[in-house]
């Protein structure tokens, strides 16, 4: 029996991203079960690898109960994040250029070096190297962010840009810090990083482990992206978004009108 065709499959996902054109998911048609969607996604990095990107990092997708409800999906995920993918913080974004893009607050990790799964709370601090608060914008390519689990594997969990605010040393306590996503100086969302399974260092340790399934490994200097501690709101032309995190500060970025 004939598979999928993994780098057909990357080309749909990667034109549709280029030129911001949704796209009807794949999964149904083209058989795509997880397995395959991650070799889709590996697929698709290697595209941007070519088009001289480079692979800096990981980020987890659905860490959180209000992200599985959003878009109907009820198991975690792993991406992968590049070079072009960073925006500075403050920094400036076009809308125009993403098909239908949300943001929202998360918490970032710079690795310094690979912790084990399962390891030990206390030695945490010696594998990361400082924590930030960040931004995640994603931006599905299927029509109307629609989508099982194997199209958004495939679709690198929509992953689209990301913000990192000011790295600082790592707190005492990550589990139950305050998360506010403010849009145009007004609160649009009120979280914690209890949503993030509740503890960012539970959802390092999936990373690591989900992503080893697949033969990758985290490396020394990478971002890492724990997941989002609300639901993401969609961004509009205009709009000035800050994630702030409590202990941590914040991160922002602005959408070109």
């Amino acid at each position: 029996m004939i598979g999928p065709d993994i780098v057909g499959i990357a080309d749909k996902l990667g034109t549709a991203a280029d030129t911001a054109t949704a796209i009807p998911q794949l999964a149904a048609e083209t058989g795509l079960d997880v397995d395959a969607a991650y070799a889709v996604q590996a697929a698709l990095l290697q595209r941007r690898v070519d088009a001289g990107q480079r692979l800096v990092g990981l980020k987890m997708g659905l860490t959180s109960r209000a992200k599985m409800a959003q878009v109907g999906v009820d198991e975690v995920i792993w991406g992968r994040l590049t070079d072009a993918m960073r925006v500075p913080d403050g920094g400036v974004v076009d809308p125009a250029a993403f098909i239908h893009p949300r943001v929202e607050p998360e918490v970032a990790f710079l690795l310094d070096r690979l912790p084990e799964p399962g390891e030990p709370v206390g030695d945490f601090a010696d594998a990361v190297r400082a924590v930030a608060p960040a931004i995640e914008l994603i931006d599905s390519r299927y029509a109307d962010f629609r989508f099982s689990l194997p199209d958004v594997i495939a679709d690198n969990t929509s992953a689209a840009a990301f913000v990192i605010g000011a790295w600082s040393p790592v707190p005492a306590g990550l589990d139950n810090l305050g998360v506010l996503l403010e849009v145009d100086g007004r609160v649009a969302q009120v979280g914690s990083t209890a949503a993030i399974l509740g503890d960012p260092r539970r959802a390092l340790d999936e990373g690591i482990r989900l992503a080893g399934r697949h033969g990758v490994r985290l490396e020394s200097g990478w971002v890492f992206l724990a997941g989002a501690a609300t639901a993401a709101v969609p961004l509009r032309p205009g709009a000035h978004v800050r994630a702030v995190v409590e202990k941590l500060g914040t991160a922002s970025l602005r959408a070109s009108s």
